[in-house]
């Protein structure tokens, strides 16, 4: 059985938290590019450019990639043959703690929803741990603004919906969000599970690559239909106008329970940060 020591996880988040701050995932970064490129409206193409500009310039400077440096989502992956030597659970948040600290990224966090007392250090992260087999540790950290975070829905459909009342609820979150979540946006759908299961699916698929497709073709030809819808909405950069509404559509569907279809969808805004490390 392999050993780490919960210090090296507390190192690896830390990084994670300003690595993801500071540079786009290539995809996203790839994404952004060709929609300034293709991009025909003249005010459409003039914020996709200076979107552009934006990270690069974040990149070079060392400056994070938008002011709200979200709250932090730790994806962790963690090998069945691997033993922790330490608590866990703290050492990510003790990562998050130095990141945000020692990164000068803003702290966002309140310790209490309704009483509002900020926490000082951005935590506690939002952790989803998995067991799986090996003996390494996948961490993957995703701060999520809520510009974006405030625009997601869930909705428990029933069976007799179908596909077309998932892609009304889809369209319709959509057009209700317009340019709150500073499109172009990214889309995370989840479809299927239970009411907790739906949403963190939702969040799971905007870790994927956004110019990628579902291994299963009936949900890589819905990814594809949803983005073409999306993008006729013509809410455009920055809700201006435009054929650039949403870089990417990705799904992550799920066994449910006979009586139910649940649905839901975890808007993301151009700033789709993600980066991931091994040990």
């Amino acid at each position: 059985m392999r050993k780490i020591d919960a210090s090296l996880i507390a190192d690896c988040v830390a990084r994670l938290c300003v690595r993801a701050n500071r540079h786009l995932p290539q995809d996203v970064s790839c994404a952004l590019h060709q929609a300034s490129e293709e991009e025909t409206w003249p005010a459409a193409k003039d914020i996709l450019s200076l979107l552009c500009d934006n990270c690069r310039i974040a990149a070079d400077t060392a400056m994070p990639i938008c002011q709200d440096t979200g709250m932090a989502v730790v994806f962790a992956d963690v090998g069945q043959d691997v033993h922790i030597r330490g608590d866990f659970t703290a050492a990510v948040n003790e990562g998050v703690r130095r990141g945000y600290t020692e990164g000068l990224l803003r702290k966002s966090v309140v310790g209490d929803p309704l009483r509002r007392k900020n926490t000082g250090d951005n935590t506690p992260a939002i952790l989803h741990t998995r067991l799986v087999p090996g003996e390494n540790i996948t961490l993957t950290v995703a701060p999520k603004g809520f510009g974006s975070e405030n625009m997601s829905r869930l909705k428990m459909l029933t069976p007799d919906a179908g596909v077309e009342g998932v892609k009304q609820f889809v369209l319709e979150t959509v057009k209700n969000a317009g340019a709150n979540p500073c499109p172009p946006m990214v889309l995370g759908v989840g479809i299927g599970g239970d009411f907790e299961r739906v949403a963190e699916m939702a969040k799971e698929a905007l870790m994927l690559p956004v110019d990628g497709h579902h291994d299963d073709p009936y949900y890589a030809a819905l990814e594809q239909e949803l983005l073409e819808a999306v993008n006729l909405t013509g809410i455009g950069p920055q809700g201006l106008g435009g054929k650039t509404t949403c870089l990417g559509v990705r799904i992550v569907a799920g066994p449910t329970h006979i009586a139910g279809l649940p649905v839901a969808v975890n808007v993301s805004c151009h700033v789709t940060r993600h980066q991931m490390e091994t040990l």
